[in-house]
């Protein structure tokens, strides 16, 4: 074989001025010739000696090349014998009518004739074809080979699942994580950040081990002591450390419960609205979401839903409904706890945001009205600390808890326990039920603000409901309205909220609405902010111009 074939091509595509090491250069463009079959397998390649003197640099860089191509199995070396391509085709899986030419075509290339004519035996059964692009050759003086783009048009063209395509048309996540007026967003900027350093600080100074390795099952017990104290007193929750699950947050305390206590093709209610993020996981875990209208008491099953075969799971959000803000009177608690007895369903309370509730105390929660251990609790720390803690919890009944903990190890491999033991510090210490009463109060006051611009611009003629709790209002649109319109023409303007329809199973069964969020805009840039929204309403909506 003659060097100065490969040592030309190499040549000319070697960037000297590149920041790229050359070493990390040269050893890309070996493995794409390799892997597009224009060294074939069984073609031998230069010697480091000779390969360093056509390309003008080190031996050693071609040497440590060489061994990692080795190491890699794009080729092999013996000494005395020199260094080959070896034989990467995957495994025969072509039919016999393709075989031939692939055969034919097998030592092709720039360097194929110089392969046969060194006597080493390439065998080389039939195999897949190459992924080379067809007509696209090493010499085509594109300065790329043939394998950069049809790698990546192949993976484009690769089809999602039903599941997966039902998902990603479904998806409700938005780019933006902040800003005015991002729904579901905290004001991360009044975080106590000394305290928690100081925590953190404490931990590494006499770092143990335990903490740096995976999480037990359940979580850290230090922090599901502390939170079964913090939720048995703040949220009426009857519960044992044993019974909480440290998780990821809502989506994986959810994915969780439903993956344990129900199979593909169950039944579960859910409300109508709800949070678009929980009903993606339900989608792609494969049940079957039977949507139940809330009315001004939450959850309210008609005739024909108690009337169809019962459901193995129910979710709600009975402290504050999701997104339309309406409290599950104790009637309806009572209702659905006994229903769920009759018909040994499980019901998933989440309880995604009930420390802020304004103007009243927070509400008791459904789990402490079970005596039959049908409810699975979850919450989270994500709008009470930061989103981006990623810490929830789980409270499974007594029954459950060993096989939810065993679950959580076996599915999810936790760590973090670094993490939550400075969580724990930061509950046991006070300063998580301090730093709620004042976001309760910060959030209280820049919920007015807005309600305020609100009632300036509009008057009584858009309501806003639901903002007796959480971080966002709903702002009722005219029957009609296209609110998806409105959240498209806000955000040509900078400004994020969310239409109101998206929450709903189908768009027959909407109402238009603007779910606003106000817990992350400084009080002073609500006004503004509202009344840029308010452009992009009145635009839109012609009566109220």
């Amino acid at each position: 074989m003659r060097a100065s074939v490969l040592s030309d091509w190499l040549a000319q595509r070697l960037d000297r001025g590149s920041a790229q090491p050359v070493y990390r250069q040269l050893h890309k463009l070996l493995q794409q010739a390799i892997l597009s079959r224009e060294l074939p397998a069984g073609a031998r390649v230069p010697s480091s000696r000779l390969l360093a003197a056509e390309l003008g640099i080190a031996r050693n860089t071609v040497t440590q090349v060489y061994e990692q191509l080795v190491l890699e199995g794009y080729v092999t070396s013996a000494t005395g014998r020199g260094t080959y391509v070896a034989d990467t085709s995957p495994d025969e899986i072509v039919g016999s009518a393709e075989i031939g030419s692939i055969e034919a075509s097998g030592n092709s290339g720039m360097f194929g004739a110089a392969a046969r004519a060194s006597g080493v035996a390439t065998n080389s059964p039939a195999r897949l074809p190459s992924t080379a692009a067809p007509g696209a050759t090493m010499g085509s003086g594109q300065g790329a080979l043939a394998t950069d783009h049809p790698q990546r048009s192949a993976a484009t063209a690769r089809a999602l699942s039903a599941r997966g395509a039902r998902l990603i048309a479904s998806a409700g996540v938005s780019k933006r994580q902040g800003g005015a007026f991002m729904p579901g967003v905290p004001d991360v900027s009044r975080f106590p950040a000394r305290i928690w350093t100081r925590l953190h600080n404490k931990y590494w100074r006499s770092l143990r081990p335990d903490l740096l390795t995976y999480a037990p099952g359940g979580g850290l017990a230090l922090l599901r002591h502390v939170l079964a104290d913090y939720l048995r007193t703040s949220r009426s929750v009857r519960c044992s450390p044993e019974q909480i699950i440290i998780t990821t947050g809502i989506h994986q305390s959810i994915d969780l419960a439903v993956r344990l206590l129900s199979d593909p093709g169950d039944t579960i209610w859910t409300e109508d609205p709800c949070y678009w993020g929980v009903r993606s996981v339900l989608h792609v875990s494969g049940l079957n979401t039977r949507p139940i209208a809330v009315d001004s008491e939450g959850l309210n099953p008609s005739p024909a839903d108690f009337a169809a075969p019962p459901p193995r799971l129910m979710l709600v959000t009975p402290s504050h409904q999701y997104p339309l803000g309406m409290v599950m009177s104790l009637a309806r608690r009572r209702m659905l706890l006994e229903y769920a007895r009759q018909h040994q369903c499980s019901i998933i309370e989440d309880d995604y945001d009930s420390e802020f509730r304004y103007g009243s105390r927070p509400l008791a929660s459904l789990q402490g009205l079970d005596t039959a251990g049908q409810v699975i609790y979850v919450g989270s720390f994500g709008k009470t600390l930061f989103p981006g803690l990623r810490v929830g919890y789980l409270v499974a009944p007594e029954a459950l808890a060993e096989s939810f903990a065993t679950a959580s190890a076996e599915l999810y491999r936790e760590g973090q326990l670094l993490q939550q033991a400075v969580l724990a510090e930061f509950i046991a210490e006070g300063h998580f039920t301090s730093h709620i009463r004042k976001m309760r109060a910060l959030y209280g006051q820049r919920r007015q603000v807005l309600l305020d611009a609100l009632t300036r611009r509009y008057g009584d003629a858009l309501p806003a409901i639901g903002g007796d709790a959480g971080l966002h209002v709903v702002l009722q649109l005219p029957e009609g309205s296209d609110d998806r319109a409105v959240a498209e023409a806000a955000l040509a303007r900078n400004i994020v909220v969310r239409p109101l329809s998206g929450y709903y199973s189908s768009r027959e069964r909407a109402n238009a609405g603007l779910l606003i969020g106000y817990a992350c805009v400084p009080d002073e840039e609500i006004p503004p902010a509202f009344e840029t929204l308010a452009e992009a309403i009145d635009t839109t909506l012609p009566a109220f111009a």
